[in-house]
C-alpha cells in the first residue's frame, strides 16, 4: 500500500485555519513583532546581487551572490534553503536516534526500535554478509505464479511492502463524503519517472533509455539472474507497453475525472480477466462495498496486457521490480548500482548520501512520528506556535478582502469561495494525536524484515479502519520534513515545524520578511484550495461545482495567460525543453497568490502606521525579498530536466521571476520599465486571487 504521503500526492495534495469571520477584521497587530532593540530586517544582503535591476532578474537580484559562490554538495541534484534546513533537520534528528540507542531502552519501545532500525541500515557488514538472501523468498514466490490469474493476489500482496507493481492500491478521505475513508486504484509499474520517458525521440531522452535498460541488465546480473540482457529487453518492452497506457500526468490532475466509484459486482466487466476476488482478499479488503479506478481506460488495457503477455515475462518483470525495490537495502555493489542510474543519471548526483544520512531518511519514513515527537521538544518553541497561527489568521483574513474585491467573479460563487476559506483547518508544527508504533517489531539484524514489519504494519493500520471515520488529527508528513501540503477533501492546511525557519520564517525578524517567506507559503497553501483542482472541492471538502458556467470560464481565462507564460520558460539556451504551463499550474496558481495576499496581508497588519525602513528597503520590497529568499536555489542541468519532465513545481527562478512580473506593486517598489526583461504590459498581467 502507498505511504499516507504516497497517496496524497497521488490524489493532488499540493504541497510545498481557524474559520475566519464572517465580518472583515483588520489583522492582529499585537505581539507579531519583536522588540524593537532586537528588530532586524530579515534580508540575506550578503545574498544580494544589486549590481542587477530588480526588472531584469529578480531571483538574481535577490539571491545572484550566493548563487555565484555555492558549490552543490557532491549528494545532492539540487541545493537552497529546502535543502540546507532538510540537512540540518537530519543531523538533528540523528542525535535524538543516537540517544535513543545508547539509552539502554526497554526491548519493544519506541527508542528500542527506533535504535535498531538505525542501526540494521548503517551495518554494512551485515548487508554483505546477507548477500541475496533476503531476495529469495520473494524470488521464489514469483517463480511459484503458473498463470496469469495467479497475478492479482501476488499484486496485491507485493504492494503492501512498496514493490511496484502496474496497480496500486490506497486509502484517502473519499472525495464525495470526506468523513469517510475510500479505497483507490492507482497506475504504476514504471522504471522510468513518467510514461513520456518511454517515447520521447530527442537525443537526450533516446540515450536515458538506452542507459536504463543497461542498468536493468547489469542489476539483473548482479542478483543472479540468468539471461540478464535479453530479460532487460524483455522487461522494456512491457514496460513500455504499459507506460503507452498510462494516463497523462496532467489529465492526472482533473479530479472529476479521476473519481470513477465501481460497486464491486461492476469490477469484472471493467476488467473481466482480473481476479478481483483474488486481489481484494489478499489486500485484506474482501468487504468492500466500493472501489475508485481512477484510470478507467488504463485499467481497462491492463486486463488485456496482463492476459496477452507471457508468465515468463511477468517472471522477469516482477523479479526487476522486487530486486529495485528493495535496491537500498542490499549489498554496497545493488545499491551503487541503483544510484548510478537514478542518482547520477537522471539527477546529476556525483556521491550518494552518507550512509547516516541515508539511515535517518529510513527511520523518518517509518517510524517519523517517535522521533518527531523528541525534535518538537527541542527544535520548536511554543512562542513560534503562536506567531505562526497569527499569520495563518491574517492571511486568511486577506483571502476575505481580496475575494470580496474580486471583479471578475460573481456573487453566487464568491458566497461559495468566502464559505470554503472560512473552513480551513489549518495544522502548525506537529500532531496533537501521535502515531502508534505498537505494532511494528523492530530488530538490530534484519534490516529487510524490518523495513517490511514497518510497512505492513502501516498497511494494516489504514485497511483496518476503512469503515471508520476519516481521523482528521493525522498528519501527512512529520514535524521534521521541510514543507507543507493542502489537502483538498481535508480542507486544511499543514506546516510541520522544521520548515517554520529562517529564512522562512524569523521570530526575531521585521513581519515583511515573514510575509514574503512563510505568510505566502501560507497564501500558497490556501491557493490550492481555489486552484484548477482544488476549486473542484467546497469547503467541507466534497468533489462537486459551486462554480457558476460564467464564473468557471472566467477563472479558465485567467489561468489559460499564466499557461502560456510558463510555456514560454526554457532553462537551456537552445534546446526546446520547457516548463510544462498545465502541469505545473496549480503550483504556479499558489505561488501568485500567495506572494499576492501575502503583500496585502502585510500592509493590512501596518493599520494606519507607515511600514518602517529596514536595510534601505521599504516595507513592501522586504516583502517580495523575503519571498525571493525563500526559493534562493542551484540545479544541477540533469536534475532540473527531470524536474521540468515530471514535478508539478516549476523551476525556483520561475517561482521568483514569473510571479513578481504579475504583481503590480513590484513595478512600483523597484521602479520596473517597459524596457526591463521582467516587464509585462498591465493587460498581460495575471489576477487570480
Amino acid at each position: 500500500m502507498m505511504s499516507i504521503t504516497k497517496a496524497k500526492v497521488m490524489l493532488a495534495v499540493a504541497g510545498l485555519s481557524l474559520a475566519a469571520c464572517s465580518q472583515t477584521q483588520a489583522p492582529n497587530t499585537q505581539a507579531t513583532a519583536p522588540a524593537a532593540a532586537e528588530i532586524k530586517s530579515g534580508i540575506y544582503l550578503e545574498n544580494m546581487d544589486t549590481s542587477v535591476r530588480p526588472g531584469e532578474d529578480f531571483n538574481r537580484y535577490v539571491n545572484g551572490k550566493w548563487i555565484d559562490r555555492t558549490e552543490i554538495p557532491g549528494d545532492k541534484g539540487r541545493y537552497g534553503a529546502f535543502g540546507i534546513l532538510a540537512d540540518a533537520a537530519e543531523e538533528n534528528v540523528r542525535k535524538i536516534i543516537e540517544e535513543s540507542a545508547s539509552s539502554n531502552p526497554a526491548p519493544g519501545s519506541d527508542e528500542q526500535k527506533v535504535g535498531d532500525l538505525f542501526a540494521s541500515y548503517i551495518n554494512a557488514e551485515a548487508r554483505e554478509q546477507a548477500g541475496l538472501t533476503p531476495l529469495k523468498a520473494g524470488f521464489d514466490e514469483i517463480d511459484a505464479l503458473e498463470n496469469q490469474q495467479q497475478l492479482a493476489s501476488y499484486f496485491a500482496k507485493v504492494n503492501k511492502i512498496g514493490v511496484n507493481v502496474p496497480m496500486v492500491l490506497g486509502q484517502y478521505a473519499d472525495f464525495k463524503d470526506p468523513t469517510k475513508y475510500m479505497t483507490y486504484t492507482w497506475q504504476g509499474g514504471l522504471g522510468l519517472p513518467d510514461r513520456e520517458y518511454y517515447f520521447e525521440e530527442d537525443e537526450k531522452s533516446v540515450e536515458l533509455r538506452k542507459q536504463y535498460l543497461a542498468h536493468i541488465q547489469a542489476m539483473l546480473e548482479l542478483a543472479k539472474i540468468d539471461d540478464a540482457a535479453a530479460k532487460a529487453e524483455t522487461i522494456m518492452a512491457l514496460e513500455t507497453r504499459i507506460a503507452s497506457e498510462h494516463m497523462l500526468k496532467e489529465q492526472a490532475r482533473n479530479m472529476v475525472a479521476i473519481y470513477n466509484r465501481f460497486d464491486i459486482e461492476q469490477l469484472p466487466e471493467l476488467m473481466p480477466n482480473f481476479d478481483w476476488n483474488a486481489y481484494l482478499s489478499e489486500a485484506g479488503a474482501a468487504d468492500l462495498s466500493f472501489l475508485v479506478v481512477p484510470q478507467v481506460d488504463y485499467s481497462k488495457a491492463l486486463d488485456t496486457i496482463i492476459t496477452e503477455t507471457p508468465m515468463s515475462t511477468w517472471h522477469a518483470y516482477l523479479k526487476w521490480k522486487y530486486l529495485s525495490a528493495h535496491a537500498s537495502l542490499l549489498t554496497k555493489a545493488i545499491d551503487e548500482q541503483q544510484f548510478a542510474f537514478y542518482g547520477k543519471q537522471l539527477r546529476g548526483t556525483e556521491t550518494m548520501k552518507p550512509q547516516w544520512r541515508r539511515g535517518v531518511d529510513l527511520v523518518n519514513a517509518n517510524l517519523g512520528e517517535v522521533v518527531g515527537k523528541v525534535y518538537i521538544k527541542r527544535h520548536f518553541p511554543p512562542q513560534a506556535k503562536a506567531r505562526m497561527q497569527e499569520l495563518v489568521d491574517n492571511l486568511i483574513k486577506a483571502y476575505e478582502v481580496s475575494i470580496k474585491e474580486l471583479e471578475w467573479m460573481g456573487e453566487e460563487t464568491r458566497a461559495q469561495a468566502l464559505d470554503k476559506l472560512s473552513k480551513f483547518t489549518p495544522k502548525i508544527g506537529y500532531p496533537d494525536v501521535w502515531r502508534d508504533y505498537s505494532a511494528v517489531s523492530i530488530s538490530k539484524d534484519d534490516l529487510v524484515g524490518n523495513v517490511h514489519a514497518a510497512k505492513l504494519a502501516d498497511y494494516k493500520r489504514q485497511m483496518d479502519r476503512r469503515n471508520e471515520d476519516v481521523d482528521r488529527t493525522e498528519w501527512g508528513m512529520t514535524p521534521q520534513t521541510v514543507n507543507a501540503y493542502y489537502s483538498p477533501p481535508l480542507n486544511e492546511i499543514v506546516f510541520p515545524a522544521a520548515i517554520l525557519q529562517p529564512p522562512f520564517f524569523d521570530l526575531n525578524a521585521d513581519d515583511a520578511v515573514n510575509y514574503g517567506g512563510i505568510g505566502a507559503v501560507i497564501g500558497h497553501e490556501i491557493g490550492h484550495g481555489f486552484d484548477d483542482s482544488g476549486s473542484t472541492f467546497d469547503g467541507d471538502g466534497v468533489l462537486r461545482n459551486w462554480w457558476t458556467d460564467q464564473d468557471r470560464e472566467e477563472f479558465k481565462k485567467r489561468t489559460a495567460v499564466l499557461v502560456d507564460q510558463y510555456n514560454g520558460y526554457r532553462p537551456f539556451e537552445g534546446d526546446d525543453l520547457h516548463v510544462n504551463g498545465e502541469f505545473t499550474l496549480g503550483e504556479n496558481i499558489g505561488d501568485l497568490g500567495g506572494l499576492s495576499i501575502g503583500l496585502l496581508a502585510y500592509k493590512m497588519s501596518l493599520g494606519d502606521q507607515p511600514a518602517p525602513v529596514l536595510d534601505g528597503f521599504t516595507g513592501e520590497q522586504r516583502v517580495m525579498i523575503g519571498y525571493g529568499q525563500v526559493w534562493i536555489n542551484k540545479y544541477r542541468d540533469e536534475f532540473l530536466r527531470t524536474q521540468i519532465n515530471t514535478d508539478p513545481h516549476s523551476p525556483a527562478q520561475y517561482r521568483v521571476n514569473g510571479i513578481v512580473r504579475n504583481v503590480p506593486e513590484f513595478y512600483e517598489a523597484f521602479d520596473v520599465k517597459p524596457e526591463d526583461a521582467l516587464y509585462l504590459p498591465p493587460e498581460q498581467r495575471v489576477k487570480i486571487w
